[in-house]
């Protein structure tokens, strides 16, 4: 079996919450991979006495096997809040206020911790399961944001409209992650480890992490976070972690742009994150995706103008699709031919960083009430396909 379906499985796991003064919905879809591979953490309140107006949130993005992506989603928060490191400091005797140095040892020693914990379960001991996991979380306090991030996986924080802050993909190209793998004795070929894995920074892995008088950190693999601290405020509207199956085909300023526009016309996350995955897997992503969304005090509301202008636009797709019906010939009224004809006809009018792509079932469903005898099968022509040949059988770890 490949590493692609036939067709992408599209059912969507959602959670959602409150708490701390925050809201949280997320969505993760299996799509065109074989297997799902993906996990995460969301905890609005964390079980600690003295952290409960904290929260954590995680997305996992796993890799040959979804045991150590898993592991991270159930255990993470727990190496990093019990860990020696993370110490608290108490002002006043009531606020909890951290320094930045204690809570970044915090997260560090809690990832490497829990790195060594994995190394020792029996089916890793064995080489049995050589699985991996990219991890980025954040940690909210009252006053600040805590990131850690690991991997490809990435976190957003949108502030005044625009992308304010995002970590940093940790990818064997990178100078830095490039000079350490070579200084392990590894090599960088078709832009990743050993010509083989396409993150520089992982959980697990252990197979690349076996080079003797070299320390966790200074493995060709690294389960070392990237740590980075943001003091809140009152411009905060929200902030998005999510794996790469959703950054391959969103940059930083579409999604926050979109999940705007979105937040605008739905008083649910769940609903906004799962038009985020939706959008993606027809503008071509074929991985995994998860996506975590917590928004703050500050974030965008349902807003009339907004509705009424997504009304509008569902009336102008109607229209152009009843003229294309009514006027073209009868040989370009497939789908595909129908969806890139009203692309075309309405660009710069769909919504902001999501493209056309994100009205493509709302196409898809005019097009078939007008059209109510058409192949159902022709929408599957909008999905990107995958290669065969070659790469056909290969992995995620392995797909250049």
């Amino acid at each position: 079996m490949g590493a692609f379906l036939d067709k992408p499985k599209t059912e969507k796991h959602n959670e959602g919450g409150v708490g701390n003064q925050l809201r949280y919905g997320l969505c993760s879809m299996q799509g065109w991979r074989v297997e799902m591979e993906d996990a995460h953490t969301a905890v609005v309140s964390i079980p600690h006495a003295r952290l409960k107006d904290w929260s954590f949130f995680a997305v996992f993005d796993g890799h040959a096997g979804a045991r150590v992506s898993a592991f991270c989603a159930e255990e993470l928060l727990n190496n990093i809040i019990k860990n020696e490191d993370f110490k608290l400091d108490l002002t006043d005797g009531t606020e909890i206020q951290p320094s930045f140095e204690d809570v970044k040892k915090g997260i560090k020693t809690g990832f490497l911790s829990l790195d060594e914990k994995m190394r020792n379960i029996p089916e890793m001991l064995s080489g049995e399961d050589k699985s991996g996991s990219t991890a980025v979380c954040s940690i909210v306090s009252p006053r600040f944001l805590f990131f850690g991030n690991c991997g490809d996986s990435r976190a957003v924080l949108c502030r005044r409209g625009k992308c304010a802050f995002s970590t940093t993909d940790h990818k064997p190209i990178n100078p830095g992650e490039k000079e350490r793998i070579q200084n392990a004795g590894g090599s960088v070929m078709i832009q990743r480890v050993n010509g083989s894995l396409a993150v520089s920074r992982a959980l697990g892995d252990y197979e690349y992490k076996n080079v003797e008088g070299k320390g966790p950190c200074e493995q060709l693999v690294s389960p070392e976070p990237e740590i980075f601290m943001e003091e809140r405020t009152p411009n905060d509207e929200f902030m998005v972690l999510a794996c790469d199956g959703v950054w391959d085909v969103m940059t930083n300023d579409e999604l926050c742009a979109f999940v705007a526009n979105r937040m605008k016309i739905t008083p649910s996350l769940e609903e906004v994150c799962n038009q985020v995955v939706d959008t993606c897997l027809i503008k071509g992503s074929r991985d995994n995706m998860s996506i975590v969304l917590v928004a703050f005090e500050g974030a965008p509301t349902v807003s009339e103008e907004a509705v009424q202008k997504e009304k509008e636009l569902d009336e102008k797709i109607e229209q152009k699709i009843k003229e294309i019906l009514q006027k073209e010939p009868q040989e370009n009224h497939d789908f595909g031919y129908v969806l890139h004809a009203v692309a075309d006809e309405l660009v710069g009018q769909f919504p902001p960083g999501g493209g056309f792509q994100c009205k493509k079932n709302t196409i898809e469903a005019v097009y078939h009430k007008l059209k109510p005898n058409s192949d159902r099968e022709e929408e599957s022509s909008s999905f990107p396909r995958h290669e065969t040949g070659p790469f056909s059988s290969m992995t995620k770890e392995d797909v250049p």
